[in-house]
């Protein structure tokens, strides 16, 4: 059996002061209630819900030893945007990557990555440790002339 039913959705707040026209799309938040469907901008979702929304900020501390100059060299490779940060616990020794995240030296022996959770920041963040840990596996390559 196959039943075919269309599904409306009212939009309220703010998607609601502006009417589309025909075709335009029109952005926000679905809503779904026991059957009632509401379309609402994200501002507007603690006002006519019982829902939250929260930024969750990630922090990860990753044994590095090697050269901190060597790790950010190695990002440039990988990444378009590697920038200094002005950062005074860190002694000046902080870069943003790409602007999602932030990788500060914290001893001889640490390094720590902090970024907001967002899809895009946490891929980022992914290669970064992927990258990190790749380094530290590496063997110094000796070349031996005879």
């Amino acid at each position: 059996m196959y039943f075919n039913s269309e599904t409306m959705a009212k939009t309220i707040g703010r998607v609601a002061k502006k009417t589309p026209e025909v075709g335009e799309t029109v952005s926000g938040l679905m809503v779904k209630k026991a059957f009632t469907y509401q379309i609402m901008a994200l501002d507007d979702l603690h006002v006519f819900s019982q829902l939250s929304t929260t930024n969750i900020s990630q922090r990860i501390t990753i044994a590095y030893t090697g050269a901190f100059g060597v790790l950010k060299h190695r990002l440039k490779q990988i990444f378009e945007s590697v920038e200094s940060l002005p950062d005074e616990e860190s002694e000046g020794r902080a870069f943003g990557v790409h602007e999602r995240l932030t990788v500060k030296y914290e001893s001889a022996k640490h390094i720590s990555l902090h970024w907001r959770s967002y899809p895009i920041s946490d891929m980022v963040s992914d290669s970064v440790v992927a990258l990190v840990l790749n380094i530290g596996r590496e063997i110094p390559k000796v070349a031996v002339e005879s």
